[in-house]
């Protein structure tokens, strides 16, 4: 019986559909080092956020495919993958209606102060919050979507329906009933609200630093629930401290867990949440039989993946 390894949490329906095809399925503590102790001889790895290194790769004698369980592949050197015929896989359908939800419900709580409104009541400070922390509406303003691919497009469908004007920027212009493409500068310049969802490359990491944040308005907020390295966090925090934007919504950072010792955590025009973007239970479901399938396909049918982002060997 083959082993796959679960490196880190998995929904139950991915499990079952691994042991319906006859696979081990081995669980981890989280880590990729446990993996390698519990099963060294495994033959697909089911990975997370958590980074795997080049050296633990090759310490898989019989690695046949890295699943992620997500959209992302920055924990993962694919070129080195590719190198020595190793897939690696994404699930990049499964996850795009729930990240865009979480888009807006960051875009609600940016304009509307409910986190802080909610907070300042639990702490019994009724004093004339209705006055100095009054929000805006998102009605008639401008919402810039940075990356419009399967998320950037489904952002765009969801918040048409608030009467704001959405406009897009990506590498590829894509016909959009919805959303007009305009150039990067444009974009940071006009947009009230501005949504991050494109994947880290060499040329979009630290893309988002202070000359961007120069060009947006004082009342314009940023979203960031794709990548942390997308972001310049020093430069954001210096906008954030010095109300050159009005405020931010962060998911994801550029060390996870964020350290406590972080000044993002003083600063109260900024939302901070753990990396939950896709944490609904519909979702952690579809994720884990997409990057359960992909095993499946390689390791027992011997068929090419469905979602490949690095080609291995059949």
């Amino acid at each position: 019986m083959k082993k796959i390894v679960v490196a880190e949490s998995l929904a139950d329906s991915g499990k079952e559909l691994l042991r319906a095809n006859g696979f081990e399925i081995v669980e981890t503590d989280g880590t990729v080092a446990d993996a390698l102790v519990k099963a060294p001889d495994a033959y697909g790895l089911l990975l997370g956020t958590k980074k795997i290194t080049n050296e633990q790769i090759l310490q898989f004698e019989n690695l046949k495919i890295i699943a992620r369980n997500g959209v992302g592949f920055n924990n993962i050197d694919v070129d080195f993958c590719a190198q020595h015929g190793i897939w690696v896989t994404i699930t990049p359908t499964a996850n795009a209606s729930t990240v865009a939800e979480t888009t807006l419900a960051e875009m609600f709580d940016l304009s509307k102060n409910i986190y802080n409104d909610s907070t300042a009541m639990r702490n019994g400070d009724f004093s004339d919050y209705k006055h100095s922390h009054r929000g805006f509406d998102l009605e008639g303003k401008t919402l810039g979507i940075l990356g419009f691919g399967r998320i950037g497009q489904m952002v765009a469908k969801k918040a048409s329906q608030l009467d704001m004007k959405i406009i897009y920027n990506d590498r590829f212009a894509k016909e959009n009933d919805v959303a007009t493409a305009v150039s990067r500068e444009e974009l940071f310049k006009t947009a009230d609200i501005i949504t991050l969802h494109m994947a880290v490359t060499p040329e979009t990491a630290n893309s988002i630093c202070k000359a961007e944040f120069d060009m947006m308005k004082n009342s314009a907020s940023l979203i960031n629930l794709a990548r942390g390295e997308l972001v310049k966090t020093d430069d954001l925090i210096a906008a954030l401290k010095n109300h050159d934007i009005y405020g931010a919504a962060l998911d994801v950072f550029d060390q996870e867990p964020l350290p406590m010792d972080s000044e993002l955590f003083q600063l109260e025009n900024v939302l901070l949440t753990p990396h939950i973007a896709s944490n609904t239970v519909e979702c952690m479901n579809r994720m884990a039989v997409d990057a359960a399938g992909e095993i499946v396909k390689v390791v027992k049918d011997n068929v090419a993946p469905q979602w490949p982002v690095v080609k291995g060997v059949k």
